[in-house]
């Protein structure tokens, strides 16, 4: 089965919006933890920076990441007629 050029346009968008996304993932993950002794040094809402993002702050950012890719998603199948049909 050979896909149109939209189709093609669609899935392209999917993978950079997920590519980036899971780029964000990994920083607040990964790399903050690598990091979280010399962010420590810095202070945020009185808590240590370290201490913070990892307690909260990449929860929030979890949370960030899931909404705005579902948000992301819809208006692209929006877009691409695609879209779930509205249950009733």
């Amino acid at each position: 089965m050979e896909l149109s050029d939209k189709h093609q346009e669609y899935w392209r968008k999917n993978l950079v919006i997920t590519a980036i996304l899971m780029t964000i993932w990994f920083l607040a993950t990964f790399v903050e933890g690598w990091f979280a002794r010399d962010l420590n040094n810095i202070s945020f809402l009185g808590f240590p920076l370290g201490f913070y993002m990892s307690a909260q702050g990449s929860l929030v950012i979890y949370v960030l990441i899931i909404g705005f890719y579902a948000w992301y998603m819809n208006k692209l199948d929006i877009e691409y007629g695609v879209q779930e049909e509205d249950e009733k």
